[in-house]
């Protein structure tokens, strides 16, 4: 038996005013997607937004359904219509925020498991990292260089 030791690190910024310009605009994007969430169960709004290689933004943002497990996140929304309208192109970065009709939501919001292994996929396949930055309606935001870093001990294609 030996010990394995999995460390991961991250950048937290106090707001999105410390960001890049880029990572602020995209954060933004991110903002402006939660805006038109279709929530009306959770009253829990997400917003996405997806930089392409080929500088192309895709928004996605979560949508209920009174059948709960019938409804989609926001990242699973962006992924897959990136993947549908932008075959092969390469994702960059994934700007993700939360807000609430209910509560306050003043911490970084990341992406949920099942969201995370969806995006890993992607990443996995490009074979190059993509960044991913969260928060919730105001406040602190994280980033981190990689999906994977979200992820340990991903479940992929190599053991099928």
């Amino acid at each position: 038996m030996k010990k394995i030791e999995i460390i991961t690190s991250a950048t937290l910024y106090n707001d999105i005013s410390e960001l890049s310009t880029e990572d602020k605009a995209l954060m933004s994007q991110a903002i402006e997607s939660r805006e038109t969430a279709y929530a009306p169960y959770s009253k829990f709004s997400v917003g996405a937004a997806l930089l392409l290689d080929n500088n192309k933004i895709v928004l996605g943002n979560n949508q209920e359904n009174a059948a709960y497990p019938s409804g989609m996140c926001a990242e699973r929304v962006a992924i897959w219509k990136a993947g549908s309208d932008f075959p092969g192109v390469k994702i960059k970065k994934l700007a993700i925020s939360a807000s609430s009709k209910i509560s306050k939501v003043d911490k970084p919001i990341g992406p949920c498991g099942a969201c995370r292994q969806t995006l890993s996929e992607y990443e996995i396949n490009q074979k190059e990292p993509m960044e991913v930055i969260f928060m919730g309606e105001y406040g602190e935001v994280v980033k981190t260089n990689s999906l994977l870093s979200l992820l340990p001990f991903s479940f992929d294609n190599s053991y099928l």
